[in-house]
């Protein structure tokens, strides 16, 4: 069975806007895309997908990074085997191997997570409250950023639980930007 892992970057007080956070540094980078080629699929929402597309697959045809680890990062957002987005309102979504599921979204996680393969890498503030509610997620992958933003959505916000879920840390890696990477496994 594959494992659901969620990632996302966030500021030390919890929001999850990266207009609000400044760019990504190159460990940044490196530690994404290293989690990307351990997964074969990616889910996201609609405001993630227009957030990421056309600028990352821009960034892996013109190689057009700023820097290495940038179009690595491009690079390994591209050479997922699947991108499933969740949208009621998307018309249509670019990428040989990306398709909009309009159905239950719960339902196609455990469609997902039936199949042969790689992880399944969430990205997105909306679908990952959705999915915690239903205790579908397996890993969390959260990178904190040494800023407050003071205001923005922050993560988890909406969320209301019938019963707490207890966490593992397995993990944690300090960037030298400030940034330090926490890993955590459903317990």
């Amino acid at each position: 069975m594959k494992n659901v892992i969620f990632s996302i970057n966030l500021s030390l007080d919890g929001c999850c806007d990266h207009t609000k956070m400044g760019g990504g540094d190159d460990e940044t980078y490196e530690y994404f895309s290293q989690l990307m080629r351990e997964a074969d699929t990616i889910v996201i929402g609609r405001i993630t997908y227009q957030l990421m597309v056309p600028f990352w697959p821009d960034i892996a045809k013109n190689n057009s990074g700023n820097t290495k680890a940038m179009n690595d990062f491009a690079q390994a957002w591209g050479s997922v085997d699947k991108t499933i987005v969740f949208s009621k309102s998307l018309d249509r979504v670019e990428g040989k191997n990306t398709r909009i599921v309009r159905s239950n979204l719960q339902d196609e996680i455990l469609k997902l997570k039936q199949e042969q393969g790689k992880n399944i890498l969430l990205d997105g503030v909306t679908l990952s409250s959705q999915l915690l509610g239903h205790d579908l997620i397996d890993e969390y992958r959260i990178v904190i950023h040494p800023v407050i933003v003071g205001k923005g959505r922050r993560l988890f916000e909406d969320v209301s639980l019938l019963d707490r879920i207890p966490l593992k840390l397995v993990g944690t890696k300090a960037f030298k930007s400030g940034c330090v990477a926490l890993r955590y496994l459903k317990q």
